[in-house]
């Protein structure tokens, strides 16, 4: 089997990874077409833009589409390899959708002549990429599917699951380690020259579940230490101590290291992905499970006690500063501030909050509704305010000066101003 692919790609999901995988790819030499629904995504990303902020993406997309090895569109087309990097939610009871990644399984199907490689990046639960296997044999039952075969299949299924950092994805999707995970062996192999296009970091070989599973442990560790860290701020306040003075001291030893609180968990990924483990197995997961309710209630009672210091003025304003998941990126997805400004909205009718987020130029929707909210520059909205709020770290925060705090109460969720 060839150790370097040499073919075109489609890369189904032009969105925080899809689009970055695709430009890595045709930067490298390899006709991309990128396909979405968003009609908006495709004319951006047709004419070289990008239609969100990531560093060095702009310059990676705009050179690849100059060259002619990227283009982008809303129909699918034949190809050699189909990366499947849609979304995948979760359900009211916490079940993975798979709907996105079923609709581009049932898209890519017509378009398969034999040989191809369908890969799944989406982060899903053990079984999904099985189940693509097997959904194409039902839509294409004159094909041979992995799942169905101990021999050469006409098609190879295998899974590969992102494990960027947003704000750095340009950099890690080339240096960090990938998984590899195949229906079969020869899928495995078939999906990782794909990768090998790219891919500086090691190519770890293994099977579709497992691959999936493993993505999933990677960030529900994450959200345990972090529902740990949360939860010592939780018990720190009732007993009047500063929560990173406390783990400053317990990190001082050598095989401890707690991780910094906040106002609750955000992205697509942490915030996500433990539900997937939970619905895999509800019995057996209950510290994942309680990590998460931990996580998940963390907004609420951020919303709580700045209501509750509300009560000492008449007619307050409140300055929020941050909405995003994470700092210095613009990514809203699962932000617990926007959980924590929509709480405090519909709580407090009557209070006028002012929220500054340098990274996005207009609410998003799911505040735009709330009369009392509006979206101001930080430095005004710290003027107008009795209250500020500090939810994100962004390092535009970092450099205001602390006078503009002096006379107002200030609670500083992520320790940046302790």
């Amino acid at each position: 089997m060839d150790t370097q692919f040499n073919g075109r790609v489609a890369v189904v999901g032009l969105g925080y990874i899809g689009l970055p995988t695709a430009a890595c790819l045709a930067t490298r030499g390899v006709e991309v077409v990128g396909i979405d629904v968003n009609e908006a995504t495709v004319k951006s990303v047709a004419n070289g833009e990008v239609p969100f902020v990531e560093p060095d993406l702009s310059a990676a997309v705009s050179g690849a589409v100059a060259m002619g090895r990227l283009t982008a569109t809303s129909e699918m087309p034949e190809a050699d390899a189909y990366i499947i990097a849609v979304p995948t939610p979760f359900e009211a009871n916490h079940q993975a959708d798979l709907h996105y990644v079923r609709a581009a399984t049932e898209a890519i199907a017509p378009k398969l002549r034999g040989g191809e490689v369908v890969i799944l990046e989406s982060t899903s639960p053990p079984g999904t990429t099985h189940a693509i296997s097997q959904w194409l044999a039902d839509l294409r039952p004159d094909l041979v599917l992995p799942h169905a075969s101990e021999g050469v299949p006409d098609v190879y299924v295998a899974h590969c699951p992102e494990r960027v950092l947003p704000g750095r994805i340009m950099i890690e999707m080339v240096t960090n380690d990938r998984v590899v995970g195949g229906i079969t062996p020869r899928c495995a192999e078939k999906a990782a020259s794909v990768y090998r296009v790219f891919t500086q970091g090691q190519l770890v070989i293994s099977d579709a579940a497992s691959a999936e599973m493993a993505k999933l442990v990677e960030n529900a560790y994450r959200d345990v230490n972090i529902a740990f860290a949360n939860e010592l701020s939780l018990i720190s306040e009732d007993l009047e101590l500063d929560v990173w003075e406390v783990i400053r001291l317990a990190n001082h030893h050598p095989r401890v290291n707690v991780l910094t609180p906040g106002p609750g968990v955000g992205g697509h990924c942490i915030a996500v992905d433990p539900w997937f483990i939970v619905g895999a197995d509800p019995d057996r997961s209950q510290l994942i499970r309680r990590a998460r309710e931990i996580n998940d209630h963390k907004p609420v009672h951020v919303a709580e006690q700045v209501a509750a210091k509300t009560s000492r003025f008449v007619n307050p304003t409140v300055a929020v500063l941050g909405l995003a998941y994470k700092a210095n990126v613009d990514d809203l997805r699962e932000s617990p501030a926007i959980e924590i400004v929509k709480h405090l909205a519909v709580a407090c009718p009557d209070l006028d909050i002012r929220v500054a987020e340098p990274h996005v130029n207009v609410l998003p929707h799911h505040l735009e509704e709330h009369l009392n909210v509006r979206l101001q520059p930080a430095c005004d909205a710290i003027a107008a305010a009795d209250i500020v709020v500090l939810l994100v770290g962004h390092d535009h925060f970092k450099s205001l000066s602390r006078s503009r705090l002096a006379g107002k109460v200030v609670y500083d969720t992520v320790g940046f101003w302790r």
